[in-house]
C-alpha cells in the first residue's frame, strides 16, 4: 500500500471515529445509526464495517476508550500546574461549566452518555466505560495523594469529584444552566479541602 493510500485510509478511519464520538455524545448510542455516522464522516457506508467489522458496538467501544484517553490527558493538563488541589478542583468545574455552555448544553462526555444507556445491556461497553472512569479516578487520586491526601481517602475523594462532575453535567443539561456544575464545583472543592485536613 502506498503512503498516500495508507494516509487516506487512516484519515477515513479517523473521520468515522470522530463522527461516532460526536454523534454518540449528542444523540446517544441507541439514537445514532451507522448511516448517520457514515454521512457525518463523509465516508462510504461499507467503509464503517471495513474498519469496524463488529459494527456499532465495536465503534462505540473504540470511541469510549479513545475519548477516555483524551479526557485523561485533559485532567492532567488542567490539574497538574496547580499546587493548590482545592483551587485546581474548583477551577476545573468552572472550566467544565464553560464547556457545557459552549456546547449549548449537549453532553460534553460521550463516555457517560454511552454508560447510562448500555451499562445493563452490553457487558463489553459496560466494562469499557468502567475502565475509563477508573483511569480518571486513578489519575485524580494520584494527584490528590501527591498533594497530601492520604490513601484510601485520595481515591474516595477522586471518586466523589468524578461523580459530582458527571451528575452535574446531567442536571445542567436538563436545566440548560451552568448553575449545577458551578454548585458541584463548590462541593467538590469542599470535599478536597476536608480530605486535606481543612488546609
Amino acid at each position: 500500500m502506498s503512503d498516500g493510500k495508507a494516509t487516506s485510509t487512516h484519515e477515513t478511519r479517523r473521520r468515522i471515529l470522530d463522527a461516532g464520538t460526536e454523534l454518540f455524545r449528542r444523540r446517544g448510542y441507541t439514537g445514532t445509526g451507522m448511516k448517520q455516522i457514515a454521512e457525518a464522516a463523509g465516508a462510504p457506508f461499507g467503509s464503517i464495517y471495513h474498519f469496524f467489522p463488529g459494527g456499532k458496538a465495536q465503534l462505540a467501544e473504540e470511541v469510549v476508550r479513545t475519548s477516555g484517553a483524551v479526557y485523561l490527558g485533559l485532567i492532567s493538563a488542567l490539574m497538574t500546574p496547580y499546587e493548590d488541589r482545592v483551587a485546581a478542583t474548583a477551577d476545573a468545574f468552572t472550566a467544565a461549566a464553560g464547556t457545557l455552555a459552549e456546547l449549548d448544553f449537549a453532553d460534553p462526555c460521550p463516555i457517560a452518555t454511552v454508560a447510562m444507556e448500555v451499562a445493563s445491556t452490553d457487558e463489553t461497553l459496560r466494562q469499557a466505560t468502567s475502565e475509563v472512569f477508573d483511569s480518571w479516578i486513578g489519575q485524580l487520586a494520584g494527584y490528590y495523594a501527591q498533594g497530601g491526601v492520604p490513601e484510601p481517602a485520595a481515591r474516595e475523594t477522586a471518586s466523589s469529584v468524578v461523580a459530582l462532575l458527571e451528575g452535574a453535567f446531567m442536571l445542567g443539561r436538563a436545566a440548560r444552566s451552568t448553575a449545577p456544575v458551578l454548585a458541584a464545583g463548590h462541593a467538590a472543592a469542599a470535599i478536597v479541602r476536608a480530605a486535606l485536613g481543612g488546609r
